[in-house]
C-alpha cells in the first residue's frame, strides 16, 4: 500500500489545477480579509489596543480549518479521476486488496491535507509577525500542530465517506465547489458565528470543523485575547470569544476544550466506520 499512497500523492501534486482549486476557497478568504474583512473588523473595535494583531490570529486559525478540508477534498480528487477513466479496475485487478485500494485513497488524502495545512501554518505564523504580531510559543506550536492533524482526521474521514457516493468527475466538481463556499459560513469568517441567528449558530456547531476551527483559535488567539482585554471586565472577552467562535455556548454553558477534541475524534470514528461499510457493500455489488 505504501507505493500506492506514493503514487496518489505523486498524481496529485503534478496536477497543478487540482492543487490551485484545492488553495481557492482559502485564497478567495484571504484576499477578502486582507482588502475588506480585516478594515471594516478593525474598525468595529476602534477602542481596543491591537486589535489587528488579535483579528490577524483568528482569521489564520479559520483559514487553517479551511484548508485541512478544502485539500483533503482536493486529493480524493485522484479517486475519482481513477473511477472516471476506469483505471481503479486496473488496481482491483492486480494483488492489491480492494480494502487496501481504498485505504491508500484516504491514506494519501489525509497525508496531502495534513502536509498543506502544516505548510499554510508556518506561512500563517509568518505573515502575523510580518505585521508586527508575536509569534507562537513552542508549546502553542506543537499543541496547534497537533489540532490541524486532528482536523485533517476528521475531515478525512468525512470526506471519504461523501465521496463514495460520486461516480463522476463533475459531480465531485460540482461538491467540491459548494462545499468551497459553505465551509467559509460554518467556520464563521465569512460571518462571525455570533451575527448569525440562534438556530443557525446551532446548527454550526453541530459540523466538527467547527470544532476544529474553534480549537485551533484558541490556540492561536490566547496571547493576543490577554493583551488585548487586559484590564477590561472580563464579560467583554467572554462576549468577544463567543461572537468570534471562540468559544461554544450550550445550554448556558460554555463547552469545554475536551468537549470539541471529543467531538473531533467521535466524528472521525463514525465517519471511518460509515465509509468502510460503505465500501464493502459496494464491492459486494
Amino acid at each position: 500500500m505504501k507505493s500506492f499512497v506514493f503514487r496518489n500523492l505523486k498524481v496529485f501534486f503534478r496536477d497543478r489545477a487540482s492543487v490551485f482549486f484545492s488553495l481557492l476557497s482559502v485564497l478567495i478568504i484571504l484576499a477578502l480579509y486582507v482588502l475588506f474583512l480585516g478594515d471594516v473588523w478593525t474598525q468595529e473595535l476602534p477602542k481596543v489596543v491591537r486589535a489587528k494583531a488579535l483579528t490577524d490570529s483568528w482569521i489564520m486559525a479559520g483559514l487553517l480549518a479551511v484548508m485541512s478540508v478544502t485539500t483533503v477534498m482536493g486529493a480524493f480528487g485522484t479517486m475519482v479521476d481513477d473511477r472516471a477513466h476506469k483505471i481503479i479496475k486496473d488496481f482491483h485487478a492486480s494483488p492489491i486488496g480492494k480494502g487496501r485500494i481504498a485505504g491508500g485513497y484516504v491514506l494519501s488524502s489525509f497525508v496531502v491535507g495534513a502536509i498543506m495545512t502544516l505548510i499554510a501554518f508556518a506561512l500563517s505564523q509568518a505573515y502575523i509577525v510580518f505585521r508586527g504580531g508575536q509569534m507562537l510559543p513552542v508549546s502553542k506550536m506543537i499543541e496547534a500542530v497537533a489540532l490541524i492533524l486532528l482536523s485533517a482526521l476528521s475531515n478525512t474521514a468525512m470526506i471519504s465517506l461523501l465521496i463514495s457516493f460520486f461516480k463522476s468527475q463533475n459531480a465531485f466538481g460540482t461538491a467540491s465547489r459548494i462545499l468551497g463556499t459553505l465551509i467559509g459560513f460554518l467556520t464563521g469568517i465569512y460571518v462571525p458565528i455570533g451575527a448569525l441567528p440562534g438556530p443557525v449558530q446551532w446548527f454550526i456547531k453541530l459540523f466538527p470543523v467547527s470544532h476544529a476551527a474553534l480549537l485551533i483559535r484558541r490556540v492561536m488567539t490566547e496571547d493576543a485575547l490577554e493583551r488585548v482585554f487586559r484590564g477590561a471586565p472580563a464579560f467583554a472577552e467572554q462576549g468577544f470569544r463567543e461572537a468570534m467562535g471562540i468559544d461554544f455556548r450550550f445550554g448556558g454553558q460554555v463547552l469545554p476544550g475536551y468537549a470539541s477534541l471529543l467531538m473531533l475524534v467521535g466524528s472521525a470514528l463514525l465517519f471511518y466506520a460509515l465509509s468502510i461499510l460503505r465500501f464493502s457493500r459496494k464491492g459486494r455489488s
